[in-house]
């Protein structure tokens, strides 16, 4: 590990030292941060990977109704049900803060003020298995939602882990080694100094 360059004196020892305390205090905030970043992001993967498995399931039994509907109706009844949808909805997105890493929040912001399981078409061109996939689709579309939030929450954390993981390593492996090594230097110049003082002035004492 090369030294600083700097001048072997008393003033910047004991700025190095400043220093030094400063960089061991910032390994040891960043190593913990780093530490609960980790423990959150796996909690987060393994939560993703269980509702993921849930909507993965829920979407292919949806589109196994579907698919039954298709073949039992007319594709043109099909699309005059669905081709307008039956309310408005708008996604309210707003942030939240887990260790200094900035999440998304997403709800679903119903027109009418309420989440609803009613189909709202007619019944004359469906059939139960149309009915079916409709209700499924609708009801895992709030999980599809939450995954999508965890899933850029467990990017962003991931992001920031490795941000972190970096800055932790640069203090371990460079800047604290740097700050000891030119510290150990130093300290040894001034030893060397204040021993060859020590010898002149008892040779001086000598002479007299």
């Amino acid at each position: 590990m090369v030294k600083l360059n700097v001048n072997p004196t008393r003033m910047e020892l004991a700025t190095l030292k400043a220093r030094l305390s400063t960089a061991t205090r910032g390994h040891k905030l960043l190593k913990d941060k780093q530490d609960e970043l980790m423990r959150q992001f796996i909690l987060l993967v393994r939560k993703n990977n269980d509702l993921r498995t849930e909507v993965e399931a829920k979407l292919t039994k949806a589109m196994q109704s579907f698919v039954m509907a298709k073949a039992l109706l007319n594709e043109k009844f099909i699309e005059e049900l669905i081709v307008i949808p039956p309310r408005s909805v708008s996604l309210d997105l707003y942030e939240k803060n887990i260790m200094s890493v900035k999440v998304p929040v997403m709800n679903f912001n119903y027109a009418d003020d309420e989440e609803s399981d009613e189909i709202f078409y007619g019944y004359l061109n469906s059939n139960s298995e149309l009915d079916t996939s409709i209700e499924q689709m609708s009801n895992v579309m709030v999980q599809l939602l939450e995954l999508s939030e965890i899933e850029k929450t467990c990017q962003l954390m991931a992001n920031e882990i490795e941000k972190t993981r970096r800055r932790v390593n640069a203090l371990e492996y460079m800047t604290i080694p740097r700050y000891e090594e030119t510290i150990y230097f130093i300290q040894m110049k001034l030893d060397e100094s204040e021993r060859a003082a020590i010898t002149r002035l008892m040779k001086v004492k000598d002479m007299g």
